[in-house]
């Protein structure tokens, strides 16, 4: 009850509980702090004098069952943590708590979706709209909306990924409406700005999920729909970087086929990871050659190692479209050496 007495403050009830918690555990929290939150924490504390024992440990137990509804929102949603609370702490204590977060807290939308199984999911939008289907899409992990968008038919996946690629923000009231449809005994929190999804790069995310018919499926179609968002999406689809998933035999491969001052330039500015995985599969002369000369090699432009790295890429794509390599992929693709 002292807490309440004294209304404190919340950035008094956060002193008292870094006091009570420790200089270890107060600097381990400090580090996710900004600057100005360090500067008025730090003044807040140094203006305590003394803490009281029940005023402490009223501070322990509103932060501990806050903890908990974080914890039990990240597991099952808010429906599910205002169920659990209520019958621990009661119907107007767990409103109290729920209110609280939820007006701090932002739940990104359909995150119950992406704990639900993806043939569940699916079963529930393959018959809707293409444009409330690339929505959702756009918002589940990766792979799972790589899974289902396998699994839609033919003649919709590219339409849905060029969906996805182009949309830009949507409004939180169609949010909230198909979000509520799909999950009706969930309550969610969105915030009232206009949430940025979508884009190439969330199209490429979800292509990167699916298995490679489904994947030159969609381009295909995609190049006939639209060439240029066709070319962007394959230009990101593989960086210069991702050589390091390719097998021994395939990087082999591609270093025949590359110009040896593209992966000069290429490797100049290139992590070790990816300059030991070329390296160990070049000869040791080889390896030497190429070393001095990237120590020889001086400044180069960056312009000139992008365009580089994106003809090594062009080299690899090329090669894997006629069968000549395999680049490792989700969705199921089997390698059988």
């Amino acid at each position: 009850m002292a807490a309440r007495e004294k209304k404190l403050t919340g950035k008094q009830k956060a002193a008292i509980l870094l006091i009570s918690l420790g200089p270890d555990s107060s600097a381990s929290v400090y580090k996710h702090l900004s600057e100005e939150e360090i500067e008025r924490l730090t003044l807040e504390i140094s203006g305590v004098k003394k803490v009281d024992a029940d005023v402490k440990e009223e501070v322990f137990e509103e932060f501990h069952n806050i903890a908990l509804a974080q914890d039990y929102i990240s597991q099952g949603g808010i429906g599910y943590a205002k169920t659990v609370l209520e019958k621990a702490l009661g119907q107007d204590q767990a409103q109290n708590i729920i209110n609280r977060l939820t007006s701090s807290l932002q739940v990104r939308p359909f995150d119950f979706a992406r704990r639900a199984d993806a043939g569940q999911i699916l079963n529930f939008i393959q018959n809707e709209h293409p444009q409330t289907i690339a929505l959702i899409l756009s918002y589940l992990d990766p792979q799972q909306a790589g899974q289902i968008l396998s699994e839609l038919p033919q003649e919709v996946q590219a339409d849905i990924a060029k969906r996805i690629a182009i949309m830009d923000s949507t409004s939180p009231e169609i949010i909230n409406e198909v979000e509520a449809i799909l999950e009706r005994k969930l309550s969610s929190t969105v915030t009232q700005d206009y949430t940025q999804t979508g884009g190439v790069e969330a199209v490429v995310e979800v292509l990167n999920g699916v298995d490679r018919s489904t994947e030159k499926t969609i381009l295909d179609a995609l190049e006939i729909q639209d060439p240029e968002l066709a070319e962007e999406i394959k230009k990101r689809m593989f960086v210069f970087e991702d050589i390091v998933t390719l097998d021994n035999r395939s990087i082999q491969r591609v270093i025949r086929d590359c110009e040896n001052e593209d992966l000069l330039l290429s490797l100049k500015v290139s992590s070790e990871e990816v300059k030991e995985v070329v390296f160990r599969n070049m000869s040791q002369r080889m390896v030497e050659t190429f070393k001095e000369e990237i120590d020889y090699m001086g400044p180069v432009r960056l312009r000139d190692v992008e365009e580089a790295q994106s003809r090594i890429v062009a080299t690899i794509r090329r090669l894997e479209e006629t069968g000549e390599i395999i680049i490792a992929r989700g969705g199921g693709d089997d390698i059988i050496v």
